[in-house]
């Protein structure tokens, strides 16, 4: 498998800065709210770590040279006080909850 990059973002930090946008007064205009942007093999790097005891198969391929889009500012969705949840943290919670509804049975 080709590895791709992709930005993410915990839905409960978008939720969050709704709340605060909608809470100041001064918010105006567009907020990006992006979060980590990741290639398909550094997520797998995450949960190999998360979840040291699976074994996981070797397929993805890193074909991108360290080459990522443009970054995108995160400072305009900082000025409302939002704090991104790491991208590690909303891995494992989006895991344990795929877990917990049987989704997943590792």
């Amino acid at each position: 498998m080709e590895s791709s990059v992709n930005r993410f973002i915990d839905v409960r930090d978008v939720a969050r800065a709704h709340i605060l946008a909608l809470e100041n007064p001064s918010a105006s205009g567009r907020y990006c709210l992006v979060g980590t942007l990741l290639s398909t093999s550094e997520i797998f790097k995450i949960i190999r770590k998360l979840y040291p005891h699976y074994n996981y198969p070797e397929i993805i391929a890193e074909k991108l040279n360290n080459q990522y889009p443009n970054q995108v500012s995160q400072e305009k969705a900082k000025s409302l006080g939002i704090r991104f949840t790491p991208f590690e943290v909303s891995l494992k919670d989006t895991i344990e909850s795929l877990k917990e509804k049987n989704f997943l049975s590792f």
